[in-house]
């Protein structure tokens, strides 16, 4: 069945890493057009917003990722980039004929780009609190609240979230991320070589990939790794909103810089025990990694500070949730990363039967699909709702000059 067409707004750029926003519009993109708009890019020579900006095209995994280029308007260019926005989705709509348009945002921040269009549908896919992370625009949390009031459709990235946003829209579903098991289990296979630069390093391994940023304690990592010299600490992945100084710096810490989405599985497999040494801060107060499940899938030990949505879902040695060790300092970080790796067998397979009951449960193709339910049920309540009265014709207006 072919669906409206989707732009996406998003705060990612697609190139960045593989996660969430391009798991999904990948597979909606399987069935409808699907448009994912990127921040800017600010290019010497180029014109100056908003009408000097181009709209850069590319086609990407099915998904037309589209990118306003432009000169840098400095600070106060605020206006300009949102004229810019609303100018670009207008001439879109209009030259690929893209009426009746899905309108989905992972930032409240590109909520202009429809000030020129009405969008038959608007749908909210709250990843994160982004108003709790570093750096977040004043703007973000007004723009949030017209957002909200536009939307007609919630999502959130995790449970927590998805209770908090439930304070402010009537209709929110919580959608923690899924994992590509058939991706990460490739790590399981005989036939899968471990990276050089990862295979070159000592063991014991524990290793963590994604974005190394406010959201790590880093003086956890730095504790951790002082206390046992002979285990080596390994992160992939790039590095956000920390200068180079703000890495502890030990000869068993390894930063081994961004990896390809399709390289991860290789990479995991490298690993002993698979650590998530999250920070308990703002930025980490409603967050639902991704990453639980997809080193799940590849059947690693798992420790994890005591975010409260991977206590929540996944925490325990044993059971139904999936056996998450959760540490909540560093000596009982230590303590858990040594148990991880004195697992017995009896108990790998009490884990990883576990954890296969988890994974069923998340694949991204039946979160897509539950979305679409959610979308089409919004879509019938929107039609429903009635339509409002048109205006009294003011005195002495002429319509029809307009």
């Amino acid at each position: 069945m072919t669906r409206p067409p989707l732009l996406c707004f998003s705060h990612l750029r697609w190139d960045f890493v593989w996660q969430r926003p391009q798991q999904l519009m990948a597979r909606f993109a399987r069935d409808r057009a699907v448009v994912f708009v990127e921040e800017p890019r600010f290019a010497a020579g180029a014109g100056r917003p908003p009408g000097g900006a181009t709209l850069a095209l590319r086609e990407a995994d099915g998904v037309t990722v589209a990118q306003p280029v432009c000169a840098d308007p400095g600070p106060g260019g605020g206006p300009a980039l949102d004229a810019t926005y609303a100018r670009v989705t207008d001439e879109l709509v209009r030259a690929r004929g893209l009426g009746g348009f899905t309108a989905w945002f992972y930032t409240p921040m590109l909520l202009p780009a429809i000030a020129r269009r009405a969008p038959g549908l608007v749908v909210y896919d709250a990843m994160d609190e982004l108003a709790l992370f570093r750096g977040a625009p004043a703007a973000l949390l007004p723009r949030e609240r017209r957002l909200l009031a536009r939307a007609d459709v919630v999502f959130t990235g995790g449970v927590s979230l998805g209770r908090a946003k439930a304070r402010l829209h009537d209709t929110v579903y919580a959608v923690p991320s899924g994992v590509e098991v058939a991706h990460y289990a490739r790590a399981l296979r005989p036939g899968t070589a471990v990276p050089a630069d990862l295979a070159a390093l000592p063991g014991p391994r524990v290793g963590f990939f994604g974005v190394i940023d406010e959201r790590l304690d880093l003086a956890l990592l730095d504790a951790v790794a002082a206390a046992r010299p002979d285990l080596h600490f390994v992160l992939l992945g790039p590095v956000r909103k920390l200068a180079a100084a703000d890495l502890p710096r030990r000869p068993n810490l390894h930063y081994l810089g961004q990896k390809a989405y399709r390289d991860l599985p290789a990479y995991v497999k490298g690993f002993d025990v698979c650590m998530m040494p999250f920070a308990l801060n703002a930025a980490t107060r409603f967050i639902s990694p991704t990453k639980t499940l997809e080193y799940m899938a590849a059947h690693k030990p798992i420790v994890s500070t005591p975010v409260a949505d991977v206590v929540g879902q996944y925490g325990g040695t044993g059971g139904s949730g999936g056996g998450v060790r959760i540490a909540a300092d560093p000596q009982a970080f230590v303590a858990e990363v040594q148990a991880a790796l004195g697992e017995t067998e009896a108990a790998r397979e009490t884990r990883i039967v576990a954890e296969r009951t988890v994974l069923a449960q998340h694949s991204w193709d039946a979160i897509a699909e539950r979305m679409d339910e959610r979308m089409a049920q919004a879509a019938q309540r929107r039609s429903a709702r009635p339509r409002p009265e048109p205006p009294a014709r003011p005195v002495g207006l002429d319509v029809a000059a307009g």
